[in-house]
């Protein structure tokens, strides 16, 4: 009778010794999507299944916060897990669109390399690394992936470039595709197949190795430019013009995510893998007529569809699957959540604002991860502090909202609530004291051209 006990023994250690393996960590990271623009947001236009799966396997976020309305600041501040205004990342790093009196242009706008990254911190808890798409963090090759973090990196440097294969050089020469450091050589076929084929390898090689990894998919869908594949288009014989486009990129974006979920199933890792899926800013409607319904404003704007997107986390055994949480959080809490679950502790991690989420999606702590949000750009600027909003503008009066009764921003309570706006505008001034200068400066014409879309995105009237 000895020996079936020790074979049981034996199973039993085997799989305690699974359930305690680290878990795999897959980042998929769409680029200016709206927040309408999936069947789990309520589309009835787009086509995403696969998406629509992991929302039902994972939790869903109605209150997902990014730091930043724009893609380069964005990014800054999930890949470092706080504000990126804190080291001076406050503009959009766009070659030639910035001021002639800005202290950097082009490839030298990068993430300060005193920063840690993401990828820094898994590495350190034994992970392998790899990013794969679109990177804008940095041209120079001291801002490279990887010399951040990233130990494979299949992508651009860039902000924006085509979905087919250049046959000449780019104009702009950081959306040069690269296989590792300084290999550049374009892929075949549709971009968007194309990040999700090297990730799915990455996947396979690491999986098979029996070595934890971080996997961040970067796709550039669906920003502009408006490519998209016939086959694609072919889906949506209703819709015309960009709206047709967009969906057609869309699908193309859930079809790479559902190559990447097969692999992790056929491997036999889904089970042990944290899956999120969320977008860099509110969707440009008026670029390529993404939607943000139900919520105002688009991206580079301080209003919710500028600011709020959809978010999604699969972390099977431990989030309760079809779940929805209505909370306030925030991008930067991936970097301390991803932390914490390799086994590191994110509470010993000095400076970071983000918080780790999964002890408040079980229940475990009480209360909203963060009380207040803030964001800004030259003049301008937001904050929430539970569920109310102050909107700071540089050409009107500050304007004040209740979220839960108004996530459209409709009904401004500034002249009810005068003692309210004032202690929320001064802990808003109180907080930009604490942030560095920009580190590079747009052109003015920007900033005006941002104002005029949060008036033409804003379904409001206005008096004069």
């Amino acid at each position: 009778m000895k020996k079936p006990l020790v074979v049981l023994l034996t199973i039993c250690f085997h799989f305690l010794c699974l359930a305690q393996e680290k878990p795999n960590i897959v980042l998929l990271f769409a680029d200016d999507a709206g927040y309408a623009d999936f069947g789990f947001q309520g589309s009835k236009e787009m086509k995403t299944p696969n998406l629509d799966k992991l929302a039902s396997q994972g939790v869903r976020f109605t209150q997902a916060y990014v730091t930043h309305p724009t893609c380069g600041p964005s990014r800054a501040g999930l890949i470092t897990g706080k504000y990126q205004y804190r080291f001076g990342y406050e503009e959009n790093n766009v070659p030639t669109y910035m001021s002639k009196v800005s202290a950097v242009d082009g490839p030298e706008m990068g993430l300060p390399l005193g920063e840690v990254t993401m990828a820094d911190y898994l590495k350190e808890q034994g992970y392998v690394t790899g990013f794969f798409g679109k990177w804008h963090l940095g041209g120079a090759d001291r801002f490279h992936p990887t010399k951040r973090g990233f130990d494979e990196f299949y992508g651009f440097r860039g902000g924006a470039r085509s979905y087919f294969e250049y046959t000449e050089s780019p104009k702009e020469p950081l959306n040069k595709m690269e296989r590792g450091f300084g290999n550049f050589e374009e892929h075949n076929g549709y971009l968007t197949d194309a990040l999700a084929q090297e990730t799915s390898e990455f996947l396979e090689i690491n999986g098979k190795a029996k070595k934890p990894f971080f996997a961040f998919l970067s796709f550039n869908a669906v920003h502009t430019p408006m490519d998209a594949k016939a086959e694609d288009l072919d889906q949506f014989p209703h819709l015309m013009g960009k709206r047709k486009i967009v969906a057609a990129m869309t699908l193309a974006l859930d079809r790479a995510i559902g190559k990447v979920l097969d692999k992790l199933k056929e491997l036999g890792l889904d089970e042990n893998t944290i899956v999120v899926f969320t977008n860099d800013n509110g969707g440009p409607t008026d670029a390529n007529a993404s939607s943000n319904h139900p919520l105002s404003g688009i991206k580079a704007t301080h209003l919710e569809g500028g600011i709020r997107v959809p978010f999604l986390m699969k972390y099977p055994g431990t989030l309760k699957p079809g779940s929805v949480y209505e909370k306030p959080i925030s991008t930067f809490d991936l970097l301390p959540t991803f932390y914490t679950a390799a086994g590191g502790n994110s509470k010993k991690l000095k400076g970071l604002d983000g918080v780790d989420l999964i002890p408040y999606l079980t229940g475990k702590t009480k209360g909203r991860p963060h009380e207040t949000l803030f964001w800004k750009r030259d003049a301008r600027a937001a904050m929430r502090k539970g569920d109310w909003k102050l909107i700071r503008f540089p050409d009107r009066p500050a304007e004040l909202f209740y979220l839960p009764e108004d996530e459209r921003e409709l009904n401004d309570l500034a002249d009810s609530e005068p003692e309210r706006v004032r202690k929320m505008y001064k802990e808003l001034f109180a907080w930009e004291t604490t942030l560095e200068r920009p580190r590079w400066l747009l052109k003015k014409v920007y900033e005006r051209r941002d104002v005029e879309r949060t008036d033409a995105f804003w379904p409001k009237d206005k008096p004069d």
